[in-house]
């Protein structure tokens, strides 16, 4: 049995914003958390808004950048960002002791 739940679950940044629509804003986490539970948003959803910083959140863009620190947010570019960066010191002294 197909439900509208179904469609656009996950933690998505669009379904993040579907469940918190109409909140006004400045809002506490709490007040996300709550507005959310009462558009009965999925369970996904509800751990990502429960993980987020206790702070206030001054419009729905400030909650999606706090949405995109989450560590279910990282991506594997971080971590080639950052192994190349490692490869390029070791290539780099690798090609300084040729030159000596």
């Amino acid at each position: 049995m197909a439900t509208a739940s179904g469609r656009g679950s996950g933690q998505s940044p669009a379904n993040v914003t579907r469940f918190l629509k109409g909140i006004d804003f400045p809002a506490q986490k709490k007040d996300l958390i709550q507005h959310a539970k009462k558009n009965q948003a999925e369970k996904d959803v509800m751990d990502l808004i429960q993980n987020m910083e206790e702070r206030d959140y001054e419009s729905m863009a400030d909650v999606m950048k706090s949405y995109g620190k989450e560590p279910h947010r990282t991506s594997g570019k971080e971590s080639t960002s950052k192994e190349s960066t490692t490869k390029g010191r070791s290539q780099g002294k690798q090609g300084q002791a040729h030159h000596r």
